[in-house]
């Protein structure tokens, strides 16, 4: 237990370093910029990551990475703790310690869910919340049922949907392997049972209330996903593959495999086969959904039914040669430390020169890695809002004026605004003198779609985004006078 407390301390020092002395990435800026206030719920996802780092925010007075990401590192150090409770239970503490091992090695999980401003890290805590109440109310991990858990799971089960929609999916797994196992069947007859589903579905009101009030558009978006175009037979096997990459491949493969003996163990094995099937229909509905969808899909979304194979994988680990497993762990460490540790401190330093210049202009990988914050000095006075036309360069842009205290709203005025077209929306800038990006496109596209939107409408200056004094990035703009209505979308 004491080996494992120090690498769970281990592995939040080195997220801590990592939060504190690199900005924010894409998805990260957006979920700040976009969220100024604690509403129900959100277009992209629902509403536990947004009050998070609103809540760090309003009980710092800043917006600095490192205070954004806290929640997230903390939370990923309580995920750490609860894979090591469930595993050495079910198995032993041996096989907790290499679960917490191979989590704190895997990128998807220690990196991105485990420090960054995303819903990852709610879910995954609250899924591992719910597994362990589960396990405990069929018998599990005490030795003899404990009905009155089944609250607690739903009370979990529900913080993880108004965490993440993809969690009803592990959720729906754990029932399905409950129905299979003809010994957990007879839990269904138990009232705490349904109490806690009660509980569950309770949660998700606010969810549902807001998406009630706002066309449905979270779940339309998110269901538009399965959208079809043309057949592609072998897509599933690059979302497998991409899938292992972000796990890491020389674990995802013995971990699908633990899964896959676990399944053909059968309902004998209660707990591997709960484990199993909690990561079943993750596992496979994005593979087989990618081999029609014109959606790319986005490698970590099964990742949640991926955390509940820990466990699984931890015990497979206390069997294999000590020496390759040994090996495999330290490198597998020293590889996620390193790289950790390389990004931060070439964003603090630059010590590798003229980095930027390996990438095209406006390329530069770096762009993630730092906060705009050179383009505040750089608004010109008189202007009441700022628009950009992809919601990924408002984050960014929004980001860095929220970090420079500069009080100017951003918006998108192109398709796709996403949860910008709820907090700063276009029309509220009627009247308003707006300084549009160019970016992506032309100066003559830009004035074609927007000109005529304006009383007047002439070019700005050129918004620079530097690096340690090399410019990365520069975005054209303009400045429109006295907005008369929102730019149509482009034909």
């Amino acid at each position: 237990m004491k080996a494992t407390l120090w690498l769970i301390a281990l592995a939040t020092i080195l997220r801590l370093i990592f939060a504190g002395y690199t900005g924010l990435g894409v998805d990260e800026s957006y979920m700040v910029a976009a969220a100024h206030s604690f509403d129900a719920s959100y277009f992209d996802h629902p509403l536990v990551s947004w009050w998070l780092e609103l809540g760090a925010r309003a009980l710092t007075g800043s917006a600095a990475p490192l205070v954004v990401r806290l929640p997230f590192v903390s939370l990923a150090a309580i995920t750490s703790w609860l894979l090591f409770f469930i595993t050495a239970r079910l198995f032993d503490e041996r096989a907790g310690f290499w679960a917490v091992v191979a989590y704190s090695v895997s990128p998807v999980f220690s990196l991105a869910a485990g420090c960054w401003v995303l819903p990852d890290g709610p879910v995954d805590l609250a899924l591992a919340a719910f597994m362990l109440a589960t396990l405990r109310a069929t018998g599990f991990i005490d030795g003899k049922p404990t009905p009155n858990c089944w609250l607690v799971a739903g009370l979990f089960a529900g913080l993880a949907m108004i965490s993440k929609y993809n969690a009803v999916l592990v959720i729906a797994g754990v029932g399905i392997g409950l129905l299979l196992a003809p010994r957990l069947r007879a839990q269904f007859r138990r009232p705490q049972l349904w109490l806690g589903v009660l509980i569950a579905l309770g949660l998700t009101t606010p969810l549902l209330w807001w998406n009630a009030h706002h066309g449905w558009v979270s779940l339309h978006y998110q269901g538009g996903r399965v959208d079809g175009g043309h057949l592609r037979p072998y897509m599933p096997f690059y979302v497998w593959g991409g899938e292992a990459l972000f796990v890491l491949p020389w674990l995802w493969l013995p971990m699908i495999w633990a899964q896959i003996r676990a399944l053909r163990a059968g309902p004998a094995q209660a707990a591997p086969w709960l484990l199993a099937w909690a990561g079943l229909i993750p596992v496979l509905l994005f593979a087989v959904i990618s081999i029609w969808s014109s959606t790319h899909i986005l490698f970590h979304w099964a990742a949640p039914g991926e955390l509940l194979l820990f466990p699984l994988l931890g015990a497979w680990a206390r069997g294999i040669s000590p020496r390759l497993r040994n090996t495999v762990a330290v490198g597998s460490g020293a590889l996620l430390a390193g790289a950790m540790l390389f990004i931060a401190a070439e964003v603090q330093f630059a010590f590798l020169p003229h980095l930027d210049r390996l990438s095209k202009p406006g390329r530069s990988p770096l762009l993630q890695a730092i906060d705009w914050t050179s383009i505040g000095p750089q608004i010109p006075p008189g202007i009441d809002a700022i628009a950009a036309q992809r919601w990924y360069d408002a984050g960014k842009v929004g980001y860095a004026l929220a970090l420079d205290h500069v009080n100017i709203p951003v918006t998108v005025f192109a398709g796709g605004p996403h949860q910008f077209a709820f907090s700063a929306p276009p029309a509220s800038f009627i009247g308003k003198n707006v300084l549009v990006l160019s970016m992506p496109w032309t100066m003559e596209q830009t004035a074609s779609f927007c000109a005529s939107s304006f009383q007047s409408f002439t070019p700005g200056p050129v918004l620079t985004v530097t690096f340690h004094g090399h410019v990365l990035l520069a975005m054209p703009t303009y400045i429109g006078h006295d907005m008369q209505a929102v730019p149509a979308p482009r034909a």
